[in-house]
């Protein structure tokens, strides 16, 4: 038995709105629960006018919660703010748990208090939490500050001292595994301690006069428990020595210089003991600029502070800088050099820019766990955010997914790009998946492509999009090679989308990217022109020489119509599983010779599993010609059928139902045909036959369509002559 009709009538009483999509929803009480607990958090529904949902003791959030695996965080982040609430505590506790994707739209500028739950609620959900997604979307003016912060947070970074905290002290899980790393070092000090004191008395042992074996060795016991006591009682109880091991320990690890001062981080153990067992704060000395992180000024921090974690700029010259950090054990000056630090962008010609270095002190905040995917759509981001953005993504080494969507970036894309190459070069590197798209391009999407996998051979997934041809293209900053002249490594490539802005499609800039891909199982190749009649059949040569595992393979508004020889080589791949000629005029200028031919060509294709024709002008006749695919003599697989904005008029779609049914009827009722696409046709015209022929092949294979209002199809028509 299921429960789906019932989570689907609760819909209908509860929500009072028709779901978004209802077709592809698969589990409707998953789909009930979440948006209840989203619509109620943000006010949106009013439990007290369902008598079900007026009870004081029923808590709406905490019971919804365990169910929630996505949340939207919106406008003035009010559900931040009610979610970090004293008597929302359990509601969040389960959500730490239960949240996987964790996203944002449409935000406005906060104040610090919201900002301040902002911080705590990011801090329990991702580093102390499961959310393993940030998406964020349409914010076309966002608050720098803010954005930065989530996107810090999002990298596992934060400051538990002043600058992003904003509280006085860690919460209850980092104040437990900052006890459980004490008690460990605390541990380990008092074995060393051990280990030398009776490495002593060894030598003491020697030259003293000689005794009994057993009295010299309860000797060395006893002298060895009371050093082990002692150094653990001193490391409990002896604030002032604990204090001092704090400021000598600041000079022996990485500073960050922040807005003029370095924040240096001392040791955790010896912060902590001094910190936490006398429960005050002992004053820096006068004059002393280094202090520890675990030192906070307050509740509540200055604003300013905050700027200052995200974007470091050095207002002092490099002299000043060096001088400063010389004095840290080990040469702490290369902490402001892009090898050592990992900024990404300290030695880009691209990215320097009103005097500004944009580099985020992560030596000076603490790591916590980070989230494996990374989404940005339609978020203008400026010089300074994306020199922060590339420095986290130089050491963001969790990041599996990353996904820059209309970010308006320029020539900010080589200090993307930058972050990007200091990301490849660590070991433990996780990114396979990286989505890059805009609406105009900064240069030749070939060289992109090229720049890109020279650094990330390991990529699986490469998409990248721009929708124009920028007309100052080619005027690269200074100390950026040329991304065409970049060699490229043998590469794991799986899938590679390219959406050209109108650029013609050169198969000798595509042929090294596709020989350094041999596992390359899916192309995708959008707007592109073909200079000549002779590049289309180099690619498929190319094709057939270097990418022999090629699966599926997509061109969407690229114009075939006079490459009606290779479309047919296409069609008789024994290899291609999926081809898709989307918008592609396949039948602008055709004879019904070819047609012919393609349908005999797929007959006999027995891998061929999926033929996608979107937007080819098929009309009826051509549609109907189309179920002899499925005649009995065919030996075609084909399971899937996409025929969507072809002019399909109710009357053609029932006669080409009737023709399948009879091979169907030939074959003895065995037939792979499993999926039919039919969006925007002209099904509205008759409703009634319309409606007679979705019957008939709902009952053959799995139909999929729209209510398309086609009185606008005709100027479509018309637009795309």
């Amino acid at each position: 038995l299921s429960t789906q009709p019932i989570w689907r009538k609760l819909w209908d009483d509860v929500m009072k709105t028709r779901p978004p999509n209802s077709e592809n929803i698969t589990c409707w009480r998953k789909k009930f629960l979440e948006t209840f607990f989203s619509n109620v958090l943000h006010g949106v529904l009013d439990t007290s006018s369902d008598w079900r949902l007026n009870d004081r003791h029923f808590s709406p959030l905490l019971h919804s919660s365990p169910h929630v695996s996505q949340l939207t965080l919106c406008n003035m982040l009010q559900g931040a703010v009610e979610l970090t609430a004293e008597h929302n505590q359990k509601v969040l506790e389960n959500l730490a748990s239960s949240l996987q994707i964790l996203k944002f739209q449409h935000l406005l500028s906060s104040d610090q208090s919201v900002r301040h739950s902002l911080v705590l609620l990011l801090h329990r959900l991702i580093h102390h939490g499961s959310v393993s997604q940030v998406s964020m979307y349409s914010w076309p003016v966002p608050d720098t500050v803010l954005l930065v912060l989530i996107l810090s947070m999002s990298a596992g970074f934060w400051r538990s001292g002043n600058a992003l905290a904003y509280h006085s002290s860690p919460c209850d899980l980092c104040r437990e595994e900052d006890k459980a790393q004490s008690q460990e070092s605390a541990q380990e000090r008092a074995e060393r301690s051990c280990s030398d004191e009776r490495e002593r008395s060894d030598g003491e042992n020697q030259k003293a006069s000689p005794r009994a074996p057993e009295e010299a060795d309860a000797e060395v016991n006893r002298c060895g428990a009371d050093a082990c006591l002692n150094s653990v009682l001193s490391g409990l109880r002896s604030p002032p020595l604990q204090n001092q091991a704090c400021e000598e320990g600041s000079s022996k690890v990485g500073c960050g210089f922040q807005g003029g001062h370095s924040h240096c981080i001392s040791s955790q153990l010896s912060c902590r003991s001094a910190l936490q067992k006398t429960h005050r704060r002992p004053k820096p000395a006068v004059g002393k600029k280094r202090r520890c992180l675990r030192r906070s000024k307050g509740p509540y921090a200055d604003p300013e502070d905050l700027y200052d974690f995200v974007f470091t700029v050095a207002r002092e010259d490099n002299s000043g800088l060096l001088d400063k950090s010389s004095a840290t054990e080990g040469g702490n000056a290369d902490s402001w050099t892009s090898s050592s630090s990992g900024s990404a962008c300290a030695g880009h010609a691209g990215c320097k820019k009103r005097g500004s270095a944009g580099i985020l002190p992560l030596k000076a905040a603490r790591r916590f766990r980070s989230v494996s995917t990374l989404e940005l759509f339609s978020i203008p981001l400026t010089g300074e955010t994306c020199r922060t953005l590339s420095n986290l993504l130089s050491s963001w080494v969790s990041l599996e997914n990353l996904v820059l969507s209309y970010n308006g970036l320029g020539d900010n894309i080589f200090c993307i790009l930058s972050g990007l190459r200091a990301l490849s070069r660590r070991s433990d590197c996780r990114l396979r998946v990286l989505r890059l798209s805009d609406v105009f391009s900064h240069m030749p999407c070939m060289e992109l492509v090229r720049c890109i996998l020279s650094a990330f051979p390991k990529l699986h997934t490469l998409s990248v999009s721009f929708d124009l041809k920028n007309q100052l293209e080619g005027n690269q900053p200074e100390g950026n090679p040329t991304c065409s002249e970049v060699e490229i490594p043998e590469s794991c490539l799986e899938q590679l989308e390219i959406r050209f802005p109108r650029e013609p499609l050169h198969t000798e800039f595509l042929l090294p990217v596709l020989k350094a891909s041999k596992s390359l199982q899916q192309l995708s190749l959008d707007s592109a022109t073909l200079p000549c009649s002779r590049e289309f059949g180099l690619l498929l040569e190319a094709l057939k020489e270097c990418n022999p595992s090629l699966k599926k393979l997509s061109f969407h508004d690229v114009n075939l119509a006079e490459h009606q020889k290779e479309v047919l080589l296409l069609l008789q791949d024994p290899v291609l599983q999926e081809i898709t000629f989307s918008f592609c005029r396949l039948f602008e200028s055709s004879t019904a010779e070819f047609l012919s031919e393609i349908i005999n060509t797929v007959k006999r294709n027995s891998s061929l599993k999926s033929l996608k024709l979107p937007g080819n002008r098929l009309g009826n006749h051509r549609l109907v010609a189309l179920a002899d695919v499925f005649s009995e003599d065919s030996s075609s697989a084909l399971c899937q059928l996409d025929v969507s904005s072809n002019c399909i008029k109710p009357d053609g779609l029932l006669e080409f139902t009737k023709k399948l049914e009879g091979h169907i009827q030939q074959r003895g009722g065995q037939i792979q045909f499993t999926h039919l696409r039919l969006f925007q046709n002209w099904l509205d015209q008759d409703a009634e036959t319309a409606q007679e022929a979705l019957q008939r092949l709902k009952a053959v294979c799995s139909v999929v369509n729209d209510s398309w209002d086609s009185s606008q199809a005709f100027a479509d028509y018309i637009s795309v002559m």
